[in-house]
């Protein structure tokens, strides 16, 4: 049967019908809905979200030692946390098949940097697959699975924004189940001892060889034959962009991207005039082509480096003309918290004291913008924490200073962090926004949520006494929509030579659907304008006043709490005037 498939439903796909038996992952955009998917797929399939990267790895490693077919899923940053165990196990091969999925983010749609994962295929010496299409998503993956146990490598398939969240036609296939491969102790090739690992790289170089000379056989090399004056090596979705823009040029898809079939390219190149390199990312398979002494004419002279390509890019790029389009001039839609979202009032009150706040990797990362304007740094997941500490040792001050995190980003990469604050005597703040969700990434569950990724019930991590026991003596938990107390404590705690953390607690408003009925602006209102400042979307302006926009609002409650001259009703109590009704 065929279906219209998510490129990431297709990777899922492929790795159920390869028999996949264990999946460990941590979500990020654009890789979560691979895992989402698996979590789905019925008892035949442990799926599991990991606390970070590199433990999905590791219990990814340990399900192949132990003879079965393992995955773990994660976005381009989150390969950069996991790198330790994943170059490791590049060396000492495989027992069950073992894929890597990571899911670049060119254009920085959801991501804090551009980065090409390319790259770390190759630092780590093992075969990265590049699919082009939602099907070959699903093919290739299964394809990785057989690749890895057939050359004892993990295999890395390297996806993006446009191909994990592009649909396409899909044909399902039937799982087949793989028996778990008996273990048998072999130390020689698991335990990474330098004698083992030297041993261990020239086997690595060799099946890298033998994996370039078989990408034709393997079915990941394409050669399509038209106009010989001009001749494409390109992989993925630029692939697609090639062929809707230079629909008469001679084109080889690479569906290996590393390690390069160079022979295969170098005959390539012999049967056209011009040869192009065209990939989004940085010059990877150009500047390795040109090292073999293949000449190029054209690649990132012609394109950028940044962001996303189009047909449209490349067209321009070989002076075809594009037809103009008539600009849209949409409203713009500046990025904000929700509506009722918990981080709300604390942001709000940090904005208020002026305090220096350095920031993490979640949606609390817009408290950055105005109004709040309240967040100074965002540097990688955890790292809150680590840059607290060494400004508060850089000054010599921790007054009204803050570290922000989730409660998904401490368990990722916090606790370390806050364990060398409690080691190395700091007197800092922590405050923990615990929301009881992984929010931005689409609401995954956590250790700290009580559920699992298939939505079961879980031991939940209880994060004021793993504080406590980490050895923070002062550890509070407080409802951030609690303003006047909330305040208080930041004042006392950010004054106080001694660690502290502050827990708020409150539910994310996108999984606990607030019960209140909008409310309203009376005519008590003085325009201060302090509503504003908390920077909900709910709240507008008209005619240079506040106003409450109903349809948005969902009667939270907070605005009415930071509003001096008690201005702002609940249309419960029967308060139907007003600004709100405009």
């Amino acid at each position: 049967m065929k279906r219209i498939m998510l490129g990431n439903e297709a990777f899922a796909r492929g790795a159920w019908e390869a028999g996949v038996r264990v999946v460990s992952s941590y979500p990020g955009t654009p890789s979560t809905e691979v895992t989402e998917t698996l979590a789905k797929c019925g008892d035949e399939v442990h799926v599991e979200w990991a606390p970070n990267e590199k433990v999905g790895v590791e219990v990814a490693v340990g399900a192949s030692m132990g003879g079965a077919r393992a995955l773990s899923c994660m976005k381009h940053v989150g390969l950069n946390v996991a790198a330790d165990p994943f170059f490791t196990a590049a060396y000492n091969g495989v027992t069950g098949g073992l894929v890597v999925l990571v899911a670049d983010d060119n254009g920085c749609h959801s991501s804090q940097n551009e980065q090409d994962s390319r790259y770390h295929g190759r630092g780590a010496g093992v075969p990265v697959l590049e699919p082009a299409d939602p099907s070959e998503c699903k093919d290739y993956m299964k394809l990785a699975f057989d690749m890895s146990e057939n050359y004892d490598t993990v295999v890395l398939i390297r996806s993006g924004t446009r191909m994990s969240h592009s649909r396409g036609i899909v044909e399902e296939g039937e799982r087949v189940e793989r028996e778990v491969i008996p273990y048998e102790k072999d130390f020689l090739k698991y335990v990474a001892m330098p004698a083992m690992a030297r041993v261990n790289h020239v086997k690595q170089e060799k099946r890298l060889a033998q994996i370039a000379e078989d990408a034709g056989k393997l079915g990941l090399i394409k050669e399509e034959m038209n106009d010989p004056e001009i001749g494409v090596v390109t992989s993925g979705i630029c692939y697609q962009y090639v062929k809707e823009a230079l629909p008469e040029a001679s084109v080889f898809k690479l569906g290996l991207v590393n390690p390069l079939p160079l022979q295969d390219i170098a005959a390539f190149a012999s049967k056209v005039s011009r040869l192009y390199v065209i990939e989004e990312g940085n010059p990877f398979l150009e500047e390795q082509i040109r090292a073999a002494g293949i000449p190029v004419h054209g690649g990132k002279e012609l394109f950028t480096i940044q962001g996303e390509y189009s047909a449209n890019m490349i067209r321009k790029a070989f002076g075809i003309e594009v037809p103009e389009t008539e600009d849209v001039n949409a409203p713009g839609r500046p990025p904000l918290l929700c509506a009722g979202c918990p981080h709300k009032g604390l942001f709000y009150v940090l904005s208020k004291l002026k305090t220096t706040v350095m920031g993490d990797i979640g949606c609390y990362t817009l408290a950055a913008l105005a109004p709040t304007n309240a967040i100074d740094s965002c540097l990688c997941m955890g790292g809150s924490i680590g840059m607290e500490h060494g400004f508060e040792k850089a000054t010599g001050r921790n007054d009204n200073l803050v570290a922000v995190l989730g409660d998904s980003t401490f368990i990722h990469s916090g606790i370390t962090g806050l364990v060398n604050m409690v080691y190395n005597e700091a007197k800092g703040t922590v405050i923990i926004l615990d929301n009881r969700i992984t929010g931005m990434t689409g609401h995954q569950q956590n250790p700290a949520s009580g559920k699992n990724a298939k939505g079961e019930l879980a031991p939940a991590l209880d994060l004021a006494s793993l504080c406590r026991a980490i050895g923070v003596k002062n550890v509070f938990e407080i409802d951030p929509f609690e303003i006047r107390e909330l305040e208080e404590l930041i004042k006392a705690e950010t004054s106080r030579d001694e660690l502290s953390v502050i827990i708020t607690k409150r539910p994310c408003a996108m999984i606990v659907k607030q019960t209140g009925v909008p409310n309203v602006i009376t005519d008590r209102c003085k325009n201060c304008r302090q509503c504003i400042k908390v920077g909900c979307p709910a709240i507008g302006m008209k005619d240079g006043r506040p106003y409450i926009i109903k349809e948005s609002c969902v009667g939270c409650g907070l605005c009415a709490r930071v509003c001096p001259f008690d201005a702002i009703e609940s249309t419960a109590r029967g308060v139907e005037a007003g600004r709100g009704d405009e």
